[in-house]
């Protein structure tokens, strides 16, 4: 759980460094991109933050990326979770067959590329996601043909999902401009 949710682009701006570091962190796992995102403040809006955040993540080497890549939860650890929703660890399906095939083809990936699967999970947000065989389907076709993929092509395509994730617990933690009354 985010416990910056929702704090608004003056609180974070306006925060001491520790705890505008401490929440970005939890939204990208990166000691290095959080401290420099704080350390580029004041933002003038969410997408400054967010071009920021992008830059600073794709300026990442690749040791940087495996650490990060660590923190991420494997498909199906949080079924459902709608502070997960965009993400494979919320991705499920009441078929057993189905999470079984889910989770042998990510293990396929992780041995095949070193590193666990990740990905923004597009439809994650829609009400057909809530009964989860639409996004376990996808997320299996995506595991499928990124397996296809040559190292260099899928580091690539992992720091995009990345990007993607990280765009979306930001918009969290910053929530609605101004943020909420309670920040």
């Amino acid at each position: 759980m985010l416990m910056h949710q929702g704090m608004g682009l003056e609180a974070y701006n306006a925060s001491p460094t520790r705890r505008a570091v401490h929440a970005v962190y939890e939204c990208c796992y990166s000691v290095v991109l959080a401290t420099d995102l704080a350390g580029g403040r004041p933002f003038a809006d969410h997408d400054s933050l967010f071009r920021q955040a992008d830059a600073l993540l794709f300026s990442l080497g690749e040791d940087s990326i495996d650490r990060v890549l660590q923190a991420y939860l494997r498909i199906g650890r949080r079924p459902r979770s709608p502070k997960s929703v965009c993400e494979q660890c919320a991705v499920w399906d009441d078929d057993p067959a189905v999470m079984t095939e889910l989770n042998s083809e990510a293990g396929h990936y992780a041995e095949h590329f070193g590193f666990g699967f990740v990905m923004f999970v597009e439809d994650g947000a829609a009400p057909a996601a809530t009964s989860g065989a639409c996004c376990a389907d996808r997320t299996l076709a995506r595991i499928v043909d990124r397996l296809h993929n040559d190292q260099e092509t899928e580091r690539k395509v992992v720091r995009n999902e990345l990007a993607r994730i990280n765009r979306a617990r930001l918009e969290r933690m910053l929530g609605p401009e101004g943020g909420y009354y309670n920040w």
